[in-house]
């Protein structure tokens, strides 16, 4: 069973799990299909705010579709989250990402 199967199987074993949908999304990415990724991402932020690991993802998926300023939102957002949950870390990536993103679309 390939690895996209065996996501989908724990997806239907539990449709709530925040790091099967992750996985399932980042799958997607691997195999090219960003709308199905985009989808699970999305979907986790809006069911699971708290996962802090999603946005960053988000983000760079927004970027590499051309939507810098969703990027940004998704930027800004998992900063918040990451604030309430104390993640020092998550919390500097996402400000650099956010500053990158930002300079990025003040250059264009």
């Amino acid at each position: 069973m390939d690895r996209l199967a065996a996501l989908l199987d724990f997806h239907r074993a539990d449709p709530d799990d925040a790091f099967t949908r992750f996985a399932l999304a980042q799958e997607y990415l691997k195999q090219g299909d960003p709308d199905a990724a985009l989808g699970f991402f999305e979907a986790l932020v809006h069911d699971h705010p708290d996962y802090v690991g999603t946005y960053y993802h988000l983000g760079k998926l927004h970027e590499t579709l051309g939507r810098t300023e969703s990027a940004a939102e998704a930027y800004r957002a998992g900063i918040a989250a990451a604030t309430r949950a104390g993640d020092t870390h998550a919390r500097s990536e996402l400000q650099g990402a956010l500053l990158a993103a930002e300079w990025f679309d003040f250059d264009d």
